[in-house]
């Protein structure tokens, strides 16, 4: 190949880069003339290029090294120069597909994914999302799943977070937004807006709460996020690894949302302080254990979804054991520290 045939396929190379990625053709000069600085540095094996300046003439392809003005190109340097050229423009079209692709992702935010898992890293997971990879740290992955390589999940796009490789996608598995957005794709109530999520609340691998309300008459919010049998809210929970889900009404009325949002639990009275934002929930000793949840769960979950520090009681005269009192103390405490979490993640958003 000789020089001028060189020369051609560079300013060919140039024109079609610039024109099909929508790169601007001065920023690819500029990149291709330290390029072959950096080149001719090495083959003269010079300390500086100071001294030096490349001209480039991005209708011609024409190139050359001047120093005070004298062309100082080295015969044979033009294939060399030529080589760096297609470097260069190899390697703008790369960051060019992926600005554009991560560009794309950024009006995905918030929505979920079908992907697979490609690789791991150090306990981190790359993603193969189709046209890009998704990047899944350990923090956004849930504790009860066990991944293996080429397992195809639904992945909620997270955000775009920038990192030492650049722009990442990051991808979740352990965000309530992937319940919810789950729950769009799975009831077309939701997504034609006759039923609307007003709330969530999950423990990543243990259980979820979502509070849907309807304006629509004749809507029923919770049998259409359930659906006939209970196919829908099973394919929901399908998707998130069998992690139990409860679909709670949503009320204006706070005490009624309040006593709905412990469920399985029933028959509570509830009894608010709306100065203090507290509400005391009287419980059916029979619906104790219930209304507190293993650990404390339940009830950490109906003070997340609702917004309210929970008290859990038994009626008065009742027999009461020792562990139930030490169980209702615990998850009011709980409750308090997952509420107030909540009101520090909403600050710092």
């Amino acid at each position: 190949m000789d020089i001028s045939q060189a020369r051609t396929e560079f300013a060919s190379a140039l024109r079609q880069v610039c024109a099909e990625r929508g790169i601007d053709p001065e920023a690819v000069i500029e990149t291709i003339k330290a390029a072959i600085l950096a080149a001719y540095r090495k083959e003269a094996n010079l300390e500086t290029t100071d001294d030096l300046n490349v001209e480039v003439d991005a209708e011609t392809g024409e190139l050359g090294i001047f120093k005070e003005g004298k062309n100082v190109t080295p015969s044979g340097f033009g294939r060399i120069a030529s080589q760096t050229a297609k470097q260069v423009i190899l390697q703008r079209i790369r960051e060019a597909e992926k600005t554009a692709l991560i560009k794309e992702y950024e009006s995905k935010v918030g929505t979920v994914q079908n992907g697979m898992i490609q690789r791991f890293e150090s306990g981190n997971m790359i993603v193969d999302l189709g046209r890009a990879e998704g990047f899944m740290p350990r923090d956004e992955q849930s504790p009860r799943e066990r991944y293996r390589l080429n397992q195809r999940l639904t992945f909620y796009i997270a955000e775009i977070r920038q990192g030492e490789r650049g722009a990442q996608i990051i991808v979740s598995r352990s965000r309530p937004e992937l319940v919810k957005e789950i729950f769009k794709r799975e009831v077309p109530e939701i997504g034609s807006g006759a039923v609307e999520i007003k709330a969530i609340a999950r423990e990543v691998g243990g259980r979820t709460k979502i509070a849907v309300f309807s304006k629509q008459t004749g809507v029923d919010p919770v049998g259409s996020c359930v659906g006939q049998k209970g196919v829908r809210v099973q394919a929901v929970i399908s998707e998130i690894g069998e992690e139990r889900v409860d679909v709670i009404q949503f009320s204006d009325d706070t005490a009624k949302f309040i006593a709905a949002s412990l469920a399985p639990a029933k028959g509570m009275l509830v009894d608010l302080n709306k100065e203090l934002k507290e509400a005391t929930v009287t419980c059916p000793t029979d619906q104790l254990s219930l209304a507190i949840g293993r650990e404390g769960q339940n009830v950490r979950l109906a003070a997340k979804l609702t917004g309210w520090k929970i008290d859990i009681r038994g009626p008065k005269g009742a027999e009461v054991t020792e562990e139930m009192l030490k169980e209702a103390a615990q998850a009011k405490a709980d409750a308090a520290i997952a509420l107030e979490n909540q009101v520090e993640e909403v600050k710092s958003e």
